[in-house]
């Protein structure tokens, strides 16, 4: 057996890791790198033939998880894409809502390249398109939550929750091979306790070898102030100064979040009334994927459902699901909310919102979810005097805020406490999904704490187990 780490490797985002037995060769995650240092990889052709592969198994359903699925599909993988049954549904919303914004974005850099008499780092030509989407959504087969299943030959795996986003799953997968059985298990994005809507983490069966995502390793969540008391005040204090409130936001569990707790605040009223706008496709067709599973809400979700409250749902959200309504927005005046993806900034609509708003003193752009290195998101929270944004410099005079308490990633000792949780525990551990300099200051954490040997992945690197 061999385990080669093909992305998220030194950076959080792209995961894509192959497993090789004896007899077959499995994909673990196969994502968009969404960090502008690597985004060439995006383009590179796959390390391993597409063709030679025998299945790909989603962890859940981010953009850097699933992005890449139609570019492998295109080059020849014929095999079956398993996660489970609401990983496979907003799947489907993400990858043909990237296709899309991939051919939207390309037109606006066309006409810009033009008018500046510039020439593409790559061909005006999207990754993949609609049609690309299309064919690997038929390739998904959905599976259940804790049951084994022999998805090849002498190859078995269980999904367990995850509590990241909604659907999110840690995957054990099992290996029999000359009546040796070897066992490995997948963390995925680990998610928190006591977070909105989706229920908590489900402790895996333990195994031989743990691969384990490490984003927020070397730090613990400042939750000195709670998260509504922090949204309140960042609302209210916009609304006092006459400004928008631009909300970067992911499209999945994100943007429901967020919608969660402004119908809790308004019927609370701790907050004046305002026009939220939900100015994503995609998070509108999300939210509606989330209403179909209602089985995977926590207790006090379906309390408020029980109630015949709408957890998702208030008087002054408005649904922009069309580019003129979404244009139509900035026009207005007078203080408005608006949340819109991408979250990491890097792409969509929310960088219009973004030049229309960062110049503005009384405007307020809040980040509620993990700015990656290298992203356009990450630029602004350094509070610089300008960013580029559309092609243009633009000032950064907007009150620039965060509220980590969002975050669904697991920081420092919530993944300690959910991995001395396994049982049996891992002889070995390697770190994926996290910041170079973060995944090594956590290894050694780990290591000096649990004495097992702790690894962090590297690009390409194969190893055997």
């Amino acid at each position: 057996m061999h385990l080669t780490f093909l992305g998220a490797a030194g950076n959080v985002t792209g995961s894509c890791t192959l497993l090789e037995t004896g007899s077959s060769r499995i994909l673990i995650d196969c994502g968009f790198v969404q960090e502008r240092k690597f985004q060439d990889r995006n383009w590179e052709p796959f390390p391993v033939d597409p063709a030679s592969l025998d299945a790909v198994i989603l962890t859940h359903a981010h953009l850097d998880h699933c992005g890449l699925l139609p570019r492998l599909v295109a080059q020849g993988f014929k095999g079956t894409i398993l996660g489970t049954a609401a990983t496979c549904d907003i799947a489907a919303i993400i990858l043909r809502d990237s296709a899309r914004i991939q051919q939207e974005d390309l037109r606006q850099k066309q006409k810009r390249h033009q008018r500046e008499g510039r020439k593409p780092k790559h061909s005006y030509q999207p990754l993949y398109d609609p049609d690309d989407a299309e064919d690997a959504i038929q390739q998904f087969s959905p599976v259940p939550f804790e049951k084994s299943l022999e998805i090849i030959p002498g190859v078995h795996a269980v999904w367990y929750e995850a509590g990241h986003i909604l659907g999110a799953a840690s995957v054990r997968i099992e290996v029999e091979e000359n009546s040796t059985t070897r066992s490995l298990l997948f963390s995925g994005d680990v998610g928190r306790k006591n977070m909105p809507l989706i229920r908590d983490p489900v402790i895996p069966h333990g195994a031989d070898t743990l691969i384990l995502e490490s984003t927020y390793g070397d730090r613990d969540h400042d939750m000195h102030e709670a998260i509504e008391d922090q949204l309140a005040r960042v609302i209210c204090d916009t609304h006092q100064a006459g400004g928008n409130l631009i909300i970067p936001s992911f499209a999945v569990e994100r943007a429901q979040d967020l919608l969660f707790h402004f119908t809790r605040l308004l019927r609370a009223k701790r907050i004046p009334p305002t026009m939220v706008f939900m100015d994503s496709p995609m998070a509108v067709r999300v939210t509606e994927i989330f209403m179909k599973h209602k089985s995977l809400f926590d207790s006090k979700t379906r309390a408020m459902l029980d109630q015949g409250v709408n957890p998702c749902d208030f008087s002054g959200l408005k649904m922009a699901r069309t580019r003129e309504q979404s244009k139509a927005i900035n026009q207005i005046r007078g203080t408005i909310c608006v949340i819109a993806g991408s979250g990491m900034c890097t792409g969509g609509r929310i960088k219009h919102h973004l030049k229309a708003n960062l110049a503005r003193p009384e405007s307020t752009v809040l980040f509620v979810g993990y700015q990656a290195e290298g992203t356009l998101g990450r630029a602004i929270l350094r509070k610089p005097k300008t960013v580029r944004v559309l092609g243009q410099e633009i000032e950064v005079k907007a009150r620039i805020e965060q509220i980590n308490g969002f975050s669904g990633h697991a920081d420092r000792n919530e993944l300690i406490t959910w991995m001395e949780a396994l049982d049996p525990k891992p002889d070995r551990i390697f770190l994926n999904h996290g910041e170079a300099s973060v995944a090594q200051a956590f290894a050694k954490t780990l290591h000096d704490k649990t004495g097992i040997q702790t690894q962090t992945a590297e690009y390409q690197k194969r190893l055997s187990l």
